[in-house]
């Protein structure tokens, strides 16, 4: 195989590390291999929904069991897992069986995972709450239970004296009130807290990641989604948004208002200003599933989320089914004659690969039970969710709420993968 000059002399640091440290993957800090070092792996409780294939606790499981792939070598995370809970048993449920072949153990209660007799002997837990049988609201959320299964770790934690590093997928809470709490709580108990879903550290094409005081005005995101509840994947498109919108000029201070919009009046707020034509056309270039023709005769009812920032910014997510199946964005910096616009790339199930950006920068947490990026950042985005949908339910009356004060700075490197999808032929 032919290797050019440019992949020749990229590949010279990743291969001194790989030499000093004696193995295929490059070490970082606080994640050595158990083979390398005299401690246990780390021990690892799960707490889902349910357990099924292309579920979302399948996707993160399977990573601790299976490894994953990072920069284009196998990676086996320092973790064990040794207890699941599910909260519902489908059909195809696969925990009974697969516990038997690689020796977890599926407990009855969430307490019982942490520890037999509620006694807590696990390192962290992953809360892993996405996909089963639940109901819907008023506001067409999905009505999760990850706020009452929070509230069954935190009495353990309580019991005994003590916590661990806690891991909650996708949004805190449909519910703002309840997502400000879990927040509140981490912090009372001190225990490190991560959140949010795989968008923001999946590939991006091109590797865009303006340095943090960006003097960014707007951001927009593209994307299509109508296999349930629009709640769910204007979740992942505000969590797209945010990690790009929160390296802005001052850090993040917060947002003012949230309006959510259907139908014309989405085509009608941009011919009024209100989001950018622009942006919008640089953020459909960048998707590689963007449609052929106008937008707007392709697309029968656009939905949108329009987030006016307490600093004047502005942001965008619009739902555009007919148009696109994948994210991208584009935004507008002070003094730049064009938009910045990249894709978030997805690769698809049964592998969907972009839980392994995912994985690595929860394996990050649990070896330093710091979070890598602000959990304020996913505090913010859930909250904003839940305005975006009371207010398309409320004829896109603008919602605001004192919850959407969240002030943080984002770090400088927001640990989103880079480089190979693939493994090395």
């Amino acid at each position: 195989m032919a290797v050019n000059r440019r992949d020749f002399l990229g590949s010279l640091p990743a291969a001194a590390a790989l030499f000093a440290n004696g193995s295929l993957v490059a070490a970082e800090p606080g994640l050595k291999s158990a083979a390398r070092s005299n401690r246990p792996p780390k021990r690892v409780a799960m707490i889902n929904s349910i357990y099924r294939f292309r579920s979302h606790a399948y996707h993160l499981g399977r990573r601790i069991l299976h490894g994953y792939d990072r920069e284009g070598f196998h990676h086996q995370p320092d973790m064990q897992l040794v207890r699941m809970f599910n909260d519902q048993y489908p059909a195809e449920d696969m925990s009974r069986e697969e516990s038997k072949r690689y020796g977890y153990e599926v407990v009855k209660t969430p307490v019982e995972a942490l520890g037999p007799s509620g006694k807590l002997d696990v390192d962290a837990v992953l809360l892993v709450v996405e996909h089963g049988d639940y109901k819907t609201n008023e506001f067409d959320q999905v009505l999760y239970p990850r706020y009452e299964l929070f509230q069954e770790i935190v009495k353990v934690f309580e019991a005994a004296g003590r916590s661990v590093p806690v891991f909650v997928d996708k949004h805190l809470s449909y519910d703002a009130a309840r997502a400000r709490e879990m927040y509140d709580t981490a912090k009372r108990l001190k225990f490190g807290l991560m959140a949010g879903s795989s968008l923001p550290v999946t590939w991006r094409r091109p590797e865009l990641e303006p340095p943090v005081d960006t003097a960014l005005k707007e951001g927009l995101v593209a994307f299509g989604f109508d296999r349930g509840p629009a709640e769910i994947y204007f979740f992942h498109a505000l969590e797209t948004l945010q990690c790009l919108m929160e390296r802005r000029r001052g850090g993040e201070t917060g947002v003012r208002r949230v309006t959510g919009l259907t139908g014309s009046a989405v085509w009608k707020a941009g011919d009024e200003g209100l989001w950018s034509w622009e942006l919008l056309e640089a953020a459909l270039a960048r998707n590689p599933s963007n449609n052929t023709g106008d937008v707007r005769e392709n697309v029968r009812n656009p939905q949108a989320l329009l987030i006016e920032y307490a600093d004047g910014t502005r942001g965008a997510a619009i739902n555009l089914i007919e148009q696109v199946s994948e994210f991208s964005f584009a935004g507008r910096v002070d003094g730049r004659d064009r938009p910045l616009s990249t894709h978030f790339v997805l690769p698809a199930p049964p592998g969907a690969n972009f839980f392994d950006g995912l994985m690595w920068n929860i394996e990050r947490f649990i070896a330093t039970g710091r979070a890598p990026y602000p959990v304020e950042r996913t505090l913010l985005t859930s909250t904003m969710l839940d305005l975006g949908m009371r207010s398309i339910k409320r004829e896109s009356k603008p919602q605001e709420s004192e919850l959407l004060d969240v002030r943080y700075r984002a770090p400088s490197d927001s640990g989103f993968s880079r480089g190979r999808m693939t493994r090395e032929g």
